[in-house]
């Protein structure tokens, strides 16, 4: 048996009742848990200080000395025990109120001990209530080991003294343990070209640092471990969809495409778009069904490259279907695509659930017969009785907001797997992108349409909110249309957000009808009148739009020259740059202002610093990634599986990239991992996949 499946109970220490408190606090079943409970921080015990140095400024304080006058203070619950400390320089009080049974046998007079705590200053002397306190002539940090590991703990763990301090003392026994029988999991010639150190060093290292080089080369290797099988996974169920399901060849450019692309297309194709075409034409004709994600900030022109992969499935005699989340966004594709395609003899449909039954019942006909071609909807796509005659791509805008089940049933409704074009208007990261997406292959546009001005990013406080006004009735003088967002519908006790409706009275007060026009747009109106405000800012009817984050995705309205964010701190960057996105489509200079309180946390400040900094979504979402991790940027339901014991993304990207090169390396030479040299490595996947979500389910 693996010794590290051992129950925890049976390590020294631990016991029935600890290892009931461990598993319930801490989820630490087995020896293997405990060793893999990493510390999150460490001390630096490097330096002593001498008693006459004591400061109460400084948080934590390290001494060597002898202890005397020792006494026990008080009765029953309210006993203490207290200590003098001295070395030559003077004399610090040290005071126990808890476990002291077990701290009194230890003050040996006559022994030298090392002192660490946070000195505090009472009645003109200093004093250190519950003190570590280790005799010299055993402790680690005078044997040179310097860095203290600080583990996570909780008040129940630290109640029953299973503090940080007891769960290093835990682990120490349990290394002494293991350590020569921790079986390796990567093969010498891996830990040889990646120079890796052996795991059981990594492990002794990671919780008890020589130093800090060798804490560095430890977090390496076991971060790289963890990184590796991960990358594993995905590459292996990668490799394994593309031999299972062949896709349907589109080898065939006739002439619709091309009379679109020489006559029709509305501007040059910039480079990123020619190489992001180039590379989904090799996927269509290679006889694998295609998985591609396509990345691009808003307006950089994802939607021109959807069409020209929608023409080419034409091309070939197959049918396509583009699946947008709202109806707002699905009926923006519907007009956008229409319009071009059109010119090349292309009909279009659109279904949603507002369809009418009639209109529905019609439409579902062709499209089981072949008749209509190109169908754009939202989840009303996934209904069992829309049937396809032969459906050979599918395009998913803002992919995130379909599940996994949704997304498998437009799967479903072919006899061959269709392409997929998953297109993505917020930029992620390249680790996230490596990681979440990691079985797809991931195109980039990352430069905008030329003629395009970089969205001008300004920050007012409240008070400056006069000259806001100024600023916005001048843009309207010019013809332009204004977006004003707010993060709240109705005032909250909690939030001093100014709230929506509020706003929009303000808003009408000072640009009254009928000189302007102003509309409100939320959540909570009916799907009528919001598609009718919105059609009116769309026409240019209304000068100013009201709104909450509705407008996050789903209106193009080149015109709109003016995005202000009221209460910008509320926001996440991302929905930031998403709604900065839905200004500058239009060759005028465009302006996003946003206004916050005078009081910002360091993060909010971050945020908004980003925003005036950069327009680069890209460097937007590395930002977010830093500020607020993997997981929160994927959402909740699907944040576990960026759980990870000592590896993160936001940070080691690097090592993810050679984790992943090494992890395609190897199945390259051993795709099924069948070789003797791989024995372990393979017990140890078969061990890991169990415990983890299959990653390349989820995209």
């Amino acid at each position: 048996m693996n010794p590290l499946q051992t129950k925890i109970e049976f390590l020294k220490g631990v016991g029935p009742k600890r290892a009931e408190l461990l598993q319930k606090e801490l989820r630490i079943f087995t020896f293997g848990d405990l060793l893999f409970h990493f510390p999150f921080r460490y001390v630096d015990r490097s330096k002593f200080f001498t008693v006459s140095e004591s400061n109460q400024d400084q948080a934590f304080m390290q001494f060597k000395g002898h202890v005397r006058k020792i006494r026990k203070i008080g009765q029953a619950r309210k006993m203490r025990l207290v200590a003098e400390f001295y070395d030559s320089t003077g004399v610090i009080e040290l005071v126990w109120f808890k476990g002291i049974k077990f701290v009194e046998p230890k003050l040996d007079p006559d022994k030298e001990f090392v002192l660490f705590g946070k000195p505090t200053r009472f009645n003109g002397k200093y004093n250190i209530a519950h003190p570590e306190l280790e005799l010299a002539s055993t402790s680690k940090v005078a044997a040179g080991r310097s860095l203290q590991p600080i583990y996570h703990t909780t008040e129940k763990l630290n109640a029953k003294n299973l503090h940080t301090k007891a769960l290093e003392k835990l682990v120490y026994t349990l290394t002494q343990q293991i350590q020569v029988v921790i079986p390796e999991n990567l093969t010498p010639e891996l830990m040889q070209k990646w120079n890796l150190i052996p795991r059981n060093k990594a492990l002794f290292e990671v919780h008890f640092p020589t130093n800090t080089d060798a804490l560095k080369v430890a977090r390496y290797r076991l971060k790289f471990e963890e990184l590796f099988f991960m990358q594993l996974q995905i590459l292996r169920f990668k490799n394994h969809r593309k031999l299972q399901r062949r896709g349907y060849v589109f080898n065939k450019v006739g002439e619709r495409f091309n009379q679109f692309y020489q006559e029709v297309l509305p501007f040059d194709l910039t480079g990123a778009q020619k190489k992001v075409v180039k590379e989904i034409r090799n996927d269509l004709k290679s006889g694998d069904q295609m998985n591609r994600l396509l990345q691009g900030d808003v307006g950089s022109g994802k939607t021109i490259v959807a069409v020209l992969t929608i023409l080419l499935a034409i091309e070939n005699g197959y049918q396509s279907a583009l699946m947008a989340p709202t109806s707002i966004l699905a009926f923006q594709h519907f007009d956008g695509v229409t319009e071009l395609l059109e010119k090349v003899g292309v009909k279009t449909m659109l279904l949603t659930g507002a369809t009418k039954t009639k209109e529905r019942k019609e439409m579902l006909a062709k499209l089981a017969t072949g008749e209509v071609t190109v169908i754009i909807g939202t989840h009303a796509l996934l209904e069992d009785r829309v049937k396809f005659h032969n459906l050979g791509l599918v395009v998913i805008d803002e992919q995130h907001r379909f599940g996994v089940a949704q997304r498998s049933r437009m799967w479903a409704k072919s006899k061959v797997p269709p392409h997929i074009l998953i297109m993505s208007a917020t930029p992620i990261p390249r680790t996230l992108a490596m990681s979440f997406y990691g079985d797809l292959d991931v195109s980039v546009i990352d430069e905008l349409p030329p003629g395009r001005k970089p969205i001008q990013t300004i920050h007012k406080y409240d008070a400056n909110r006069l000259g806001v006004m100024g600023f916005m009735r001048k843009e309207i003088e010019k013809g332009r249309q204004i977006y004003i967002v707010y993060p709240l519908i109705e005032e909250s006790e909690h939030f001093e957000y100014k709230d929506l409706m509020d706003g929009f009275e303000s808003i009408s007060r000072e640009f009254p009808p009928p000189q302007f026009q102003v509309s409100v747009v939320h959540g909570r109106l009916k799907p009528a009148d919001k598609e009718m405000e919105m059609q009116r800012f769309v026409k240019g009817q209304t000068h100013i739009m009201v709104a909450t984050t509705v407008i996050e995705v789903g209106v193009n309205v080149p015109n709109a020259s003016v995005m202000i964010i009221e209460s910008a701190e509320k926001f996440g960057l991302a929905q930031l740059h998403q709604l900065r996105g839905r200004v500058g489509r239009g060759s005028d200079q465009s302006f996003c202002v946003l206004i916050t309180d005078y009081k910002l946390s360091a993060d909010a400040r971050t945020r908004i610093e980003t925003m005036v900094r950069t327009n680069d979504g890209f460097q937007v979402a590395e930002a977010d990634l830093q500020l607020r991790g993997p997981g929160n940027i994927m959402g909740t339901q699907q944040s576990g599986i960026l759980d990870f014991a000592i590896a993160d993304l936001a940070t080691d990207g690097n090592i993810l990239k050679v984790a992943r090169e090494a992890a395609q390396l190897l199945l390259e030479q051993d795709a099924n991992l069948r070789l003797e040299i791989h024995s372990n490595l393979r017990k140890h996947f078969i061990s890991y996949v169990k415990k983890h979500p299959n990653w390349g389910s989820i995209s």
